[in-house]
């Protein structure tokens, strides 16, 4: 099966207006799905956006035929899986069945703010396989009465619900999550070029698919490019298990005071060179994707999409 290119809505930096229109936009193009992330803040106060993410899909479902993925959503703290079951379920009626939900373990960043503590990673996993389990018992369509050991449900049932459940792929940046998406997940999401990691998911599933995702700066020039990158998303530069411990904007921002301009030129692809672009999505493909995601940072994502669709894509297929 050949590979499939999509287009990654980031929610952290683009209003709800701006992310519809590129869904859009991106399905004119030629991209064959979409990701969205979800979050409650953005990874940085220069990001600035943060919109609902379930509001948004409902916006997209209407101008928009690509199937989507969240990239992802953490349905075990700042959300209940009784009522991102909910969500999903009707997210997937929406968009007639051509919905993934794309769950992780979650970020203290989005997940502290109603002030549970933070629990360690391992804790976190167990919690996410218990909601996972949860959310697939209530989209059966029976009455559900449960108690877990992280979450009860009192007598629920969903009422809207797609033809089929819609299918659950599991966030893995380590083994141990890598390990438990192949287990229970029905797919596997992952933002690094990780070959390693993708085969030991694909191993252990039996084959199940993979998406990868990426970020790039479209700009006229490689300088400014870098300029947009460093400024929105220098953050994506924090090494090892900041990204999932650090509680706030501002906490964020001072880490990523340690990643400079020229580590940001060197690690993303900056400005309007094709051959480039090419080949940061190739390093996916060449790793094991059945899907590759492709982000702009930068307000230059209407020429990102056009680019892509006239010059990138075609050389990729």
């Amino acid at each position: 099966m050949s590979t499939k290119f999509g287009y990654f809505l980031s929610a952290e930096e683009y209003g709800p207006a701006e992310l519809v229109e590129q869904a859009r936009l991106a399905e004119e193009a030629g991209f064959d799905s979409l990701w969205i992330s979800d979050h409650f803040h953005p990874w940085n106060d220069e990001q600035g956006e943060s919109p609902f993410v379930w509001s948004v899909i409902g916006a997209i479902s209407q101008v928009c035929s690509l199937p989507l993925t969240t990239a992802v959503t953490c349905p075990t703290f700042r959300i209940d899986p009784v009522i991102i079951a909910q969500a999903a379920a009707t997210s997937a009626v929406m968009l007639k069945g051509r919905f993934i939900l794309g769950v992780g373990s979650g970020e203290a960043l989005n997940e502290h703010v109603l002030g549970q503590g933070w629990p360690s990673a391992q804790v976190r996993l167990q919690m996410l396989e218990e909601a996972v389990d949860v959310m697939r018992e209530l989209w059966q369509g029976d009455l559900v009465t449960r108690q877990g050991e992280y979450y009860t449900v009192d007598s629920a049932r969903i009422y809207t619900l797609p033809d089929s459940p819609p299918p659950v792929y599991i966030s893995g940046f380590g083994p141990r999550a890598t390990d438990l998406a192949a287990r229970i997940g029905d797919g596997y999401v992952n933002t690094s070029p990780d070959a390693e990691l993708v085969n030991r998911f694909k191993e252990g599933s039996g084959g199940k698919p993979a998406q990868g995702g990426v970020k790039v700066a479209w700009a006229p020039t490689e300088d400014e490019g870098v300029e947009h990158a460093h400024r929105l998303w220098r953050t994506s530069g924090l090494p090892g298990e900041l990204a999932q411990v650090l509680p706030s904007p501002r906490h964020f921002e001072q880490a990523a005071d340690l990643v400079t301009p020229e580590m940001t030129r060197e690690s993303q692809v900056c400005g309007p060179d094709v051959d480039r672009h090419v080949q940061a999505m190739t390093e996916y493909v060449d790793a094991g994707y059945d899907e590759v995601y492709v982000a702009n940072m930068g307000p230059h994502w209407r020429e990102m999409i056009r680019a892509y669709g006239e010059e990138v894509l075609p050389r990729l297929r």
